[in-house]
């Protein structure tokens, strides 16, 4: 498919860090491939890998619209589902060969991010688009419920079928379509971005532990927002559900209402369940990631939407409350690195573990399993007196009396602490209650 790559070519490839953005070398994706131990792509013709100038080029010598996967290769999440996109399923195989200009992104080195900006936390995103830069669509969507629980075939299929339709029309639809590219950013590519960490380690060879994965795009956002001492935590409610608004979308469809949320927005505006949303503030929506591009670019104060449902003369005007964006984000990648990073690791105790805790019925515990000694906050951490097998059985002196895992903790740490402060945790060790002020670096 790709040829013999020489060792000059080899070299070139090297030197240019595999951005194949900037540098369309078609003999160097193999190596990219291989080095990313992408299965999911190899053998799958239809797919152009890596090379987004390459991609324009097809399409403005077809004319067909380009559909551009992002996928997190190492990832676990959304796995099975790329699986069907890149190779298995007979449908999607048929309309990215003949009806679209298909591209998979498997890195974010020399992505134009002015250009392709999504929910960068997803394993697995898509963006639908002319050659001009038009954006069409978004498809992809993720939350606590889980990585495919709004991704599924069915309403893929649907929504390229809609961006055949729309790419088709495109005049007529122009004005509805301006809403659906971002403003520029001040830096081209992720390696300009300010507040990207260990860009020295991200110029070389591009392999699967320096990879630029898409929540790495957040997590430069979020550093660059604490270093300047402007993050807050409206900045992380991104990307919000339709839910938020009282709005439950068929995830099998991507436009269709299943259920009105009882005294929602969405209800007092007059929407129903079994209509399919066409327009929201003048913006065509085709998927639920498209609802989610407009809520995410609202306030998160007392707002109106307008939704318009296809097959209607009147919009419906939904008044958001103060502090609607506020949702779980627990399953972000990007939390990880957020201020004040923890670097210990803290699994839920097991069942047998929880009995010989003795604690009261209902009340649970996180296990210290691992705290990583090479970090400043992983030493300050020790020094404080934290160690290996010690559990954490309350937060400011309130029990965990739900389940609670390491992500939910770590998000209630990072929305209810800063940097500086110290976090009051009580911990049980070798039978003994232990009150223990955890320092957040």
């Amino acid at each position: 498919m790709f040829g013999r790559i020489n060792t000059p070519v080899l070299m070139k490839c090297s030197i240019l860090l595999f951005s194949l953005f900037a540098f369309p070398l078609q003999a160097a994706v193999p190596l990219l491939m291989d080095r990313l131990n992408d299965e999911h792509a190899r053998g799958q013709d239809q797919w152009i890998y890596n090379d987004f100038q390459k991609a324009v080029t097809e399409a403005k010598r077809t004319g067909k619209p380009i559909f551009v996967t992002f996928r997190c290769v190492p990832c676990k999440d959304c796995k099975a589902f790329d699986a069907e996109v890149a190779k298995g399923n007979k449908v999607i195989r048929e309309l990215t060969e003949k009806h679209f200009i298909s591209l998979r992104q498997v890195e974010m080195k020399g992505v134009d991010l002015s250009l392709f900006q999504f929910d960068y936390d997803l394993n697995w995103a898509a963006i639908f688009m002319n050659a001009d830069g038009t954006i069409y669509s978004r498809y992809g969507t993720q939350s606590e419920a889980g990585a495919d629980a709004y991704n599924s075939v069915e309403s893929l299929e649907k929504t390229m079928r809609r961006v055949l339709t729309l790419h088709a029309n495109a005049t007529n639809y122009k004005k509805y379509l301006a809403g659906k590219r971002g403003k520029p950013k001040p830096y081209k590519s992720a390696m300009e971005m300010p507040g990207l960490e260990k860009k020295e380690e991200y110029r070389k060879t591009t392999q699967v532990n320096n990879c630029i994965h898409c929540h790495n795009i957040h997590d430069a956002e979020n550093h660059q927002l604490h270093l300047e001492g402007r993050m807050t935590n409206d900045k992380l409610w991104r990307y919000p559900l339709p839910n938020n608004i009282g709005l439950e979308i068929d995830p099998k469809d991507g436009l269709k209402i299943s259920r009105v949320i009882k005294g929602s927005p969405a209800e007092t505006s007059g929407l129903r369940a079994g209509q399919s949303i066409a327009y929201m503030n003048d913006q065509l929506i085709l998927s639920i990631a498209d609802i989610q591009w407009v809520l995410h670019h609202l306030p998160n104060t007392t707002t109106q939407i307008r939704i318009r449902p296809w097959n209607s003369g009147r919009d419906h005007i939904l008044t958001t409350r103060i502090g609607w964006k506020r949702t779980d984000i627990s399953w972000r990648g990007s939390l990880w690195n957020l201020h004040p990073r923890l670097r210990v690791y803290m699994p839920p105790a097991k069942p047998n573990e929880l009995k010989k805790l003795n604690l009261p019925a209902g009340h649970h515990a996180l296990k210290v399993q691992w705290i990583n000694n090479a970090s400043a906050e992983g030493q300050a951490a020790l020094k404080a007196g934290l160690k290996l097998n010690d559990f954490i059985i309350a937060m400011a002196g309130k029990p965990f009396g739900k389940a609670i895992d390491h992500d939910n903790f770590n998000a209630q740490v990072k929305l209810n602490y800063k940097s500086g402060q110290k976090l009051p945790l009580t911990l049980m060790r070798n039978g003994k209650r232990i009150e223990f002020q955890w320092p957040l670096q």
